[in-house]
């Protein structure tokens, strides 16, 4: 008990308490004259003992390190637990075991509170958790609309669902009694997991775990569940309307075409233009110069170009008027050269026909562009048709072709082009007027169906928009699912 460092005492006092009860003298002699020193500040210690007297008195080094930092030892441990009530004595305490009960055909599963062993303080129990509270109509089927291997399983969540924060684990089993496994696991608020990269035709049994901190409830086990793929897409039916709609459309028009009754389609002010075009140039005797661009035949502009030039071409054929076709690509070239000449064979002029008027230049960009500019300054043509795919050469083609005075007409679908077409040309065809230039030229019944439906269906698609807008706009989404279809 006298080592015991009693209230209030400083460490320094307590210290040379603990080094005045070692058994060598020559450590008190150490006490005496070297530790005051270092720990009191007074100055009448004589200071010539050396701090390591204490090991020339036969006594071994070892012994004196073992004592000090025995001393120091008892120092700091004696100061951690100063002012701390010794804990009371556990002999024992048992592991907290696991309680299981069933009702309903759910299991529940929760921490108890521990027990300890006769003649053990016991600690206090902490507050037992809530078991969680079990799902109910728990259903699993194949999944709607999709292409096979998933299962939907479905189930109605509690009522205090989101305010207890559960979460629901997805079990799966291949027999009804076997061990289920967790496949996927979702919060509160969502009553519903689709299991995928399933097999087609095997047999899947689902439970729905409820989990509650530590606690859990398994909802019975599902009937058997299969997956496969589905024809159907419910997904798609606006795609089914849509093509609906339009087909039928597209069949009426043709057939109203082809009874001769009148179809309304807007005028092209640039195809208009054709047959005057066609008429300046034989009224001077000039020739006129058709560049269908610079693409090859597998790019629609390039077979929107030949049609018109065939259009053309049979106009040339009738009123004997001079016409070049310049080419860049091999393919496009032939194909021109086919269709001017069974334009000349529809007009009754096969003998005017020469293969000289549709030729082919050379399959580089700018030395292409280089020999059609020369030619239209050395010819000077009285009418030009830039009717096609044209990229960084259109604007240099219309330039110069506005620069000696010829009429020209300008066509194409690529936006980056349409400026420059614009400013240098005197009609220009923009976009989707490329495009129907064969079915207003030619007049056919099948062509003119076609245009026909498609302005009645974008002009349906275009009503529809702004009527789920305004339906949107007042909390109405019949629209919204509509065009989702989900």
């Amino acid at each position: 008990m006298w080592l015991r460092k009693e209230d209030g005492m400083p460490d320094h006092v307590h210290l040379v308490k603990l080094l005045s009860a070692l058994p060598c003298p020559r450590l008190c002699l150490l006490r005496m004259r070297r530790v005051p020193s270092r720990i009191f500040p007074r100055r009448d210690f004589p200071p010539r003992i050396s701090p390591l007297g204490a090991f020339s008195t036969g006594v071994p080094p070892i012994l004196f390190v073992v004592c000090v930092f025995a001393a120091l030892f008892f120092l700091l441990f004696s100061t951690q637990v100063q002012g701390q009530s010794p804990p009371s004595r556990v002999t024992s305490v048992s592991k907290p075991a696991a309680k299981t009960g069933a009702a309903g055909g759910s299991k529940v599963v929760e921490e108890s509170s521990a027990q300890a062993t006769p003649g053990a303080v016991q600690l206090a129990a902490p507050a037992a958790q809530p078991a969680a509270p079990s799902v109910q109509g728990v259903r699993a089927s194949d999944t709607r609309s999709d292409e096979g291997g998933s299962i939907t399983v479905k189930w109605t969540e509690p009522e205090n669902a989101e305010e207890l924060s559960l979460t629901y684990q997805v079990l799966r089993a291949d027999k009804r009694e076997e061990e289920y496994a967790p496949v996927g696991e979702v919060g509160a608020g969502e009553f519903e997991y689709v299991d995928r990269d399933l097999t087609d035709g095997k047999a899947y049994y689902y439970k729905i775990r409820s989990v509650l901190g530590t606690s859990f409830t398994d909802s019975g086990p599902t009937q058997a569940a299969f997956s496969k793929g589905n024809w159907f897409r419910l997904y798609r039916l606006n795609a089914l309307v849509l093509f609906a709609v339009f087909s039928s459309a597209v069949l009426y028009y043709i057939s109203r075409a082809r009874k001769a009754k009148p179809i309304y389609i807007r005028k092209i002010a640039g195809l208009d233009a054709v047959d005057e075009a066609v008429g300046r140039a034989t009224e001077m005797g000039k020739k006129m110069l058709y560049i269908p661009g610079i693409m090859s035949v597998d790019e629609i502009q390039t077979i929107a170009s030949l049609a018109i030039l065939g259009h053309v071409a049979k106009l040339s054929a009738t009123y004997n008027a001079d016409l070049e076709v310049p080419n860049k690509d091999p393919l496009t070239f032939a194909a021109a050269r086919e269709t001017v000449k069974e334009a000349y064979l529809e007009a009754g002029r096969p003998d005017l026909f020469r293969e000289e008027m549709v030729n082919y230049v050379t399959y580089d960009q700018f030395a292409y562009t280089a020999s059609v500019t020369g030619k239209m300054v050395r010819e000077r043509p009285a009418t030009n048709f830039l009717i096609g795919s044209f990229y960084a050469e259109s604007l240099l083609l219309a330039e110069t072709g506005q620069s000696i005075g010829a009429i020209q007409i300008s066509g194409t679908a690529e936006v980056a082009q349409l400026p420059f077409f614009v400013v240098a040309c005197d009609y220009t065809l923009i976009g989707e007027e490329l495009y129907a230039a064969s079915a207003y030229l030619s007049r056919e019944p099948v062509l003119l169906g076609s245009i026909k439906a498609q302005d009645i269906t974008k002009f349906l698609l275009i009503l529809a928009l702004i009527l789920g807008v305004v339906l949107v706009s007042f909390g109405n989404t019949l629209m919204t699912v509509a065009f989702r279809m989900l």
